[in-house]
């Protein structure tokens, strides 16, 4: 359980945006979802949804605007509907802590997982380079959390070379992005996908040994 738990670290510091409203029970245990505004270095936010048991919530006074910090692990399950399978993504809250304004470090994640669709290196119309990498990483009963990733510049070719089923470690944070999904020649709708945006990665060679990139 340590083991599993040890490969997806999500620690999130921000401000409380929305209220908890109720989401799914599992085996008896009621779980809400919210969302929480967390700062960039710059003056934006990253809006990033929490899954949170009722029964932590009860010991914990939670309203809009209220600075709190996180942690837990980032993942992802499969919402059927009749537009099709969608892949949800959001922060399975372990353990909240009260604090003040003064963010230390508001947003990291660490996941150790396997590449598990061949990565897609490209360039941006202002020539940065960019790879998009999808992570499955374990989890108990057998389950996986599949993670959207982004890898940048030297990063992001070196991944554009890896192969389906590379063992690999990533930490970066959790980001939040918003854009227009066409659904007709004159409709659009607002959507927000989330991804990890990673800073430092390394290739898992052995259980004895891994390599920096």
């Amino acid at each position: 359980m340590e083991k599993l738990f040890t490969n997806n670290e999500v620690r999130l510091e921000g401000i409380v945006d929305s209220v908890p409203e109720y989401s799914h029970e599992i085996y008896g245990e009621g779980f809400c979802k919210l969302t929480l505004k967390v700062p960039r270095l710059s003056d934006n936010y990253d809006s990033i949804i929490l899954t949170v048991s009722e029964r932590m919530l009860s010991n914990f006074d939670l309203y809009i605007g209220r600075y709190m910090q996180v942690d837990g692990q980032f993942r992802s399950y499969n919402n059927y509907s009749s537009e099709g399978n969608k892949l949800i993504l959001t922060v399975f809250v372990k353990n909240i802590y009260d604090m003040t304004e003064d963010f230390d470090s508001p947003n990291s994640i660490y996941l150790n997982g396997f590449i598990c669709k061949p990565p897609v290196y490209r360039t941006t119309p202002f020539g940065r380079e960019i790879c998009d990498v999808l992570v499955a990483v374990n989890r108990q009963y057998g389950k996986s959390d599949y993670i959207p990733c982004i890898t940048w510049g030297r990063n992001a070719k070196f991944t554009g070379n890896l192969e389906v089923g590379t063992n690999i470690k990533m930490w970066g944070r959790i980001q939040s992005r918003n854009y227009k999904k066409k659904i007709s020649e004159e409709e659009f709708v607002d959507k927000t996908a989330y991804e990890v945006s990673v800073t430092k990665l390394e290739i898992v060679k052995s259980e004895q040994f891994s390599e920096n990139m």
